[in-house]
């Protein structure tokens, strides 16, 4: 079981450079203790929080730790032209020596796709073409594209990836068209955060389905995000991750995310009845049960572990650091 160590980098509005120097401190602490890489995800006019961009923070990561595997998790795709994507990617496979995982996604909120002036009916179809472009733009010498928002007029990528072909591709989703495409686009799907265990077991036979009609074999790596806590039992963990969680997740719900979840499994629920069946926690030998068993039920053999939420003081953030790496990993089965 790989670990990563996933970086909202999300925080009350103010002391943008504190929390800077909090976040890059959870990335060299995972990098001394063992963990595998740092995911950064994106997001644009993220009130109530304040959020520092995906690309520019995970390259200064790849200054500061140039073990951990750098992923981007996930990149909004449809709302950027592939060009630019793909030399801003293949940029910091370079910088990180070959260590970038391209995690894709669409995205769901109206307030991006309106300033990037991006029909919300669109998004599919968009997103499919962008991720052609970017392939042929890693691989090809020039590329001739003609796609519904751009046009590749003999264009070259300027910088290729170190990685050849190209970097591993993890396609995020919550909904099922989002898995289809996920097999058929991807390297592996991205296991997302908020669906229950129940919806995503179900989830991961139509993953499978769909790798057969594409005559696709199942992924060697399967990673997978969840929100993680580690104490001394399963009740001290609830107890003391609530505030925080609260806090996320009321965002979340003011964002949208939960209408676009699968229909029954939205999240605008209370804290209690949100964390059953959802986040990982417990004390260290229940949630490395729980990872064993999800590697069990449904080939899960990374996990993308976010363990530091908006007001959350950093002390207690590296703690769950050590709890995972000393306590948990030491459990895992192999």
């Amino acid at each position: 079981m790989k670990f990563s160590l996933m970086v909202r980098g999300q925080h009350a509005p103010g002391d943008t450079g504190g929390h800077m120097r909090d976040d890059l401190d959870l990335v060299r602490c995972a990098d001394k203790l063992g963990f595998d890489g740092v995911v950064k995800g994106s997001h644009y006019s993220s009130e109530p929080f304040e959020s520092v961009q995906q690309v520019p923070f995970l390259s200064y990561c790849a200054a500061i730790a140039p073990r951990l595997r750098i992923i981007c998790g996930l990149v909004l795709v449809p709302l950027h032209k592939p060009l630019d994507l793909a030399e801003q990617l293949a940029t910091l496979d370079v910088l990180s020596g070959g260590k970038l995982v391209f995690g894709a996604g669409i995205g769901y909120r109206d307030v991006e796709f309106k300033a990037f002036g991006v029909p919300r009916g669109r998004m599919g179809p968009r997103f499919e073409e962008c991720m052609t472009a970017i392939r042929r733009l890693w691989t090809e010498d020039r590329v001739d594209m003609k796609g519904a928002d751009f046009e590749l007029d003999g264009a070259v990528c300027s910088v290729k990836p170190l990685q050849k072909p190209m970097p591993p591709i993890w396609i995020g989703g919550n909904a099922d068209v989002a898995i289809r495409r996920a097999a058929r686009i991807g390297d592996c799907w991205y296991v997302n955060p908020h669906n229950t265990l129940a919806t995503i077991e179900r989830q991961m036979d139509l993953y499978k389905r769909e790798l057969e009609a594409c005559g696709k074999p199942f992924p060697t790596e399967v990673p997978m995000r969840r929100e993680v806590f580690v104490a001394s039992s399963r009740a001290e963990a609830i107890r003391l991750a609530q505030p925080y969680l609260e806090e996320k997740y009321k965002a979340y719900r003011a964002w949208g995310q939960d209408k676009v979840m699968p229909e029954g499994d939205d999240f605008n629920h209370e804290y209690q009845e949100l964390l059953e069946d959802r986040f990982l926690m417990g004390s260290a030998e229940e949630v490395a049960d729980q990872l064993n068993r999800l590697n069990e039920r449904l080939g899960v053999n990374h996990i993308v572990a976010s363990i530091h939420w908006p007001g959350m003081p950093n002390s207690l953030a590296i703690e769950q650091l050590h709890r995972l790496a000393e306590d948990v990993r030491p459990l895992l089965r192999s």
